[in-house]
């Protein structure tokens, strides 16, 4: 078998997960070739919330701009039962916002695919292959074979050292590689309701969402940019999906909110909403991300937000382990991304189970329950606080603090008097954040040895109280999120990954040395953690 090669990496897929995939393995160094059977982008909107974690990615590849007018904050949702009463909220949490982004936000999936496409096709090093159809993937020790078809029917093969199957729910890479995934008993059908106000429209509908919790047909509704809103309606027993998805029907059930003439109809499709997650990520060369990995209903807007974090995490794994970090790295991918995606799709499946809840003598008792809860905690629950850490995989020994933690992102002033987020003058590296109280010549000493061992590339980031001096890796905050998240943590200073996710943290200066070298052991195999 040659080893020559076309890319470092194939990009099976080029929905969200995948162009963002692309875009980071371009900004890591790495050669790609990117393929999608389509031609055009999909103008309908499919996916309509993204959050916190997933803007940083999309910020740090430069798209912040590109994709503002195209999203809005997501509003707070409130549950309402068949009586029209509230049982249930969930809140957003108060500025100053913890990544430095509004905690979720709503969007128009073809404006954020066309402006990751854009940013594709103008890198070098990049090769977007539109119109172009994967047959099949070939495995072996140094690398793999994709077969595809071209726009004009003709059969070609690209060799590369790595293939990511970005190529959703449907997967054929995964259904050709006999992967099986594990049901987590979630599967409901839904009809998807997409529709434009007409001018002057609208003014009676909610202002915020709601989870309509009706025995006779649980339903959501959606605030979405602009003039874009979204309905979901539960198919009920006895109805058929193009029976359900017919104008006619679907005018009769949006009646109890709009007139006809006070909208057009932009899309209307049949799903089933899945809890499923792949029981194996990765067959030798082969990784599968987003949607051919995982299903997650949609009841926290989680279900992109998981493929974005797959590719956020995987490619700076994939990036070192073809500059000589050891195999183990890339084990990690699963080990860290399975459980987390297994919780946010169970708590995505807990909240669908009471919003679909049909009987009526337990819907009920569902809402005397709840009714109590919000009786305790009026303000309710924040979305954010439902989404885990990390808890294996590429991070420190268990005990140090903030280990899998995400890092906060504040607005900062730097040395030159500039003023922006964190992740604007440090970009996406591995990160030695220091506390303005912590001791700098450790520090500095710590990474003298971790150089000296051929350790990979660390940035200093130190906090500080006053004016950052000229020439320096220290900054100022805005207001005090990263230091006040560092003093709860009991940290002096942390060892962030190019993810953002902390290896872990250590109370005093002098644990810095350490801290480093179980970073280079992990790294090189010599220390698998656990």
């Amino acid at each position: 078998m040659s080893d020559e090669f076309d890319a470092d990496v194939v990009v099976v897929g080029l929905g969200p997960v995948g162009a963002t995939a692309a875009n980071l393995a371009h900004d890591l160094g790495l050669s790609v070739v990117a393929c999608d059977r389509a031609v055009e982008i999909e103008p309908r909107p499919r996916a309509i919330g993204f959050d916190q974690e997933a803007m940083r990615v999309f910020a740090g590849l430069g798209l912040a701009d590109a994709i503002a007018d195209h999203t809005m904050p997501y509003r707070p949702s409130e549950y309402r039962n068949a009586d029209g009463r509230v049982i249930k909220r969930i809140g957003v949490a108060p500025p100053p916002h913890l990544l430095g982004w509004e905690p979720n936000y709503v969007f128009d999936q073809p404006q954020l695919e066309a402006a990751l496409r854009r940013r594709l096709e103008q890198a070098d090093g990049v090769d977007v292959r539109l119109g172009t159809e994967v047959t099949d993937v070939r495995l072996d020790d140094v690398g793999a074979t994709v077969d595809v078809v071209d726009p004009a029917g003709r059969p070609r093969a690209v060799r590369a050292r790595y293939v990511l199957a970005c190529d959703g729910g449907a997967s054929p890479a995964r259904r050709r590689a006999g992967l099986r995934m594990e049901d987590l008993e979630f599967d409901q059908p839904w009809l998807v309701v997409d529709l434009r106000l007409r001018p002057g429209a609208g003014a009676a509908l909610p202002r915020t969402n709601v989870q309509y919790c009706e025995p006779a047909r649980p339903s959501t509704f959606v605030v979405g940019p602009g003039d874009h809103r979204r309905w979901e309606f539960m198919i009920n027993p006895g109805e058929r999906p193009e029976d359900v998805a017919d104008p006619d029907f679907i005018r009769r059930l949006l009646a109890r909110w709009l007139a006809p003439g006070e909208y057009d109809l932009w899309r209307a499709s049949t799903y089933r909403f899945h809890a499923l997650v792949l029981k194996q990520w990765r067959v030798g060369r082969l990784l599968f991300l987003g949607d051919a990995a995982h299903m997650t209903p949609p009841f926290l807007a989680q279900g992109m937000c998981q493929g974005i974090r797959d590719a956020s995490n995987l490619m700076w794994k994939l990036a070192l382990h073809l500059r000589g970090a050891d195999d183990s790295l890339l084990d990690a991918y699963q080990r860290e991304r399975a459980p987390h995606v297994r919780q946010v799709t169970l708590t995505a499946k807990e909240f669908g189970h009471v919003i679909c809840e049909r009987d009526e003598a337990a819907a009920a008792e569902r809402d005397a329950k709840l009714l109590a809860e919000l009786a305790a905690a009026p303000e309710g629950t924040v979305r954010q606080s439902l989404i885990p850490g990390l808890r294996a995989g590429f991070l420190a020994p268990e005990g140090l603090p903030a280990r899998g933690d995400i890092l906060p992102q504040p607005s900062v002033t730097d040395s030159r008097g500039g003023t922006g987020l964190l992740d604007e003058f440090t970009g996406s590296t591995f990160r030695l954040v220091l506390r303005h109280d912590a001791d700098p010549s450790a520090a500095a000493s710590a990474l003298r040895a971790h150089e000296a061992e051929g350790g990979f590339p660390v940035r200093l980031v130190r906090l500080v109280d006053g004016a950052p001096p000229a020439g320096t890796q220290e900054y100022r905050e805005e207001e005090r999120v990263l230091d006040a998240w560092l003093r709860h943590r009991s940290c002096e200073a942390v060892l962030a990954r190019p993810d953002h996710y902390v290896f872990g943290g250590v109370g005093s200066s002098d644990g810095i040395g350490e801290l480093l070298a179980s970073a280079r052991g992990r790294l090189r195999g010599t220390d698998r953690g656990r």
